[in-house]
């Protein structure tokens, strides 16, 4: 077993063309030729925005959630560089990647939902800066953050064309990157939770609470753990490669402790401020607070067991919850307990939910391209 944990990575090799990637193609183009429209045409082209949501799913979902989706390598360099717990150090490398791909398209999608994209590089001007705005913090700190990710992945390539001279120069300041990739993600994280404590009364009272930045901030910790979960086990699924039991079960074990400490303020926060009996109200959004809650406990009693967390499915299934669950805080707060007024309706349209369906296809065909070539998985043979 030992020998398995600290193996050096490998690519993993095989084919490139299969019916995976050609699906994840066909979808990037159909993204390609709406952003193509959107780009020459404007936003009304091709979704259902309007006056009283100037914002719909390419910002909730390839943001907001996307960039939660993303937290994997940061919850996971917390564990081995922090916390100083080494075994962990093979997840390092694919949580990485999958965050790498995550912050970068949702840094590209907030170009696609801004009405003047040709000035998006107004934020990195300093005439044109407003420290004062949680959107301009966000914007810096994931811009830094994208940055930092790929000069932590660079030894990757390095690795792959023998540039030794180049991987010992940024192994020598790899400790600040792990410091930098440590604090941003922490900062942007609970600074879009900030973002609905800024819309005040047009938030639904189940998720208007000043403590939103400390929620989002757990659960993208916690969903970072189970995206390592479910990568883990859809990598060693479609790889044929033995899955990693052993550093997931007790992984899983820190990730229920966030869970827990998660639970315990949002379910809190609810009941001392009076907005309980809103969760039985007979409405939507109580619904989704339900179903948003159910998402979130069920982990607790899926894989609470040391026996269960043995259990490469549950693992699975649990993770997926989590996922599921942080997505719908998110979508609940923004979308669907948002309340803009009368007169007002969102849906997205089929053009936006294809831009996202190909945003999620780029982040599949790349991962697969980069672990075939790239060192990224520990070195295993492929077992038929």
């Amino acid at each position: 077993m030992a020998d398995h944990q600290h193996a050096a990575p490998a690519p993993v090799g095989g084919n490139l063309l299969n019916t995976t990637t050609l699906v994840a193609g066909l979808l990037i183009a159909i993204m390609v030729a709406v952003l193509l429209v959107r780009f020459v045409f404007g936003l009304g082209a091709v979704t259902n925005l309007n006056d009283g949501y100037p914002w719909g799913i390419w910002v909730v979902v390839d943001v907001v959630i996307g960039s939660a989706f993303a937290c994997g390598g940061f919850s996971v360099a917390m564990l081995v560089y922090i916390f100083n717990r080494g075994e962990y150090h093979p997840l390092v490398r694919p949580a990485l990647l999958a965050s790498l791909f995550g912050y970068t398209l949702a840094g590209i999608g907030v170009i696609f939902d801004l009405g003047r994209w040709w000035n998006f590089w107004h934020i990195f001007t300093p005439g044109y800066a407003n420290p004062n705005s949680v959107m301009f913090e966000v914007a810096v700190c994931i811009t830094l953050y994208i940055i930092v990710m790929w000069l932590e992945f660079s030894p990757t390539f390095f690795e792959k064309f023998g540039m030794t001279d180049a991987k010992r120069k940024v192994s020598k300041v790899l400790f600040a990157l792990i410091a930098l990739g440590t604090v941003l993600p922490m900062m942007h994280q609970s600074s879009l939770g900030t973002l609905l404590v800024v819309m005040g009364v047009q938030i639904h009272p189940l998720w208007a609470t000043p403590l939103q930045p400390l929620l989002y901030l757990l659960t993208a910790i916690t969903m970072g753990y189970a995206v390592v979960l479910f990568e883990s086990c859809l990598a060693s699924s479609a790889y044929r490669r033995k899955i990693e039991t052993h550093m997931l079960t007790p992984m899983a074990k820190v990730m229920l402790g966030f869970l827990v400490a998660y639970l315990v303020v949002r379910l809190g926060d609810v009941v001392v401020r009076g907005a309980l009996p809103r969760a039985f109200a007979v409405s939507l959004e109580a619904l989704m607070f339900w179903i948003e809650t159910a998402c979130f406990i069920a982990p607790l009693f899926l894989i609470g067991k040391e026996s269960d967390r043995r259990n490469p499915a549950k693992l699975f299934l649990a993770g997926v919850l989590l996922m599921l669950a942080g997505a719908l805080l998110r979508l609940n707060g923004f979308l669907i307990g948002y309340e803009t007024g009368d007169g007002f309706k969102y849906f997205p349209a089929l053009p936006e939910l294809m831009v996202t369906v190909g945003m999620f296809a780029v982040e599949v065909l790349g991962y697969i391209v980069i672990t075939r070539r790239f060192p990224v998985l520990p070195r295993e043979e492929a077992t038929h």
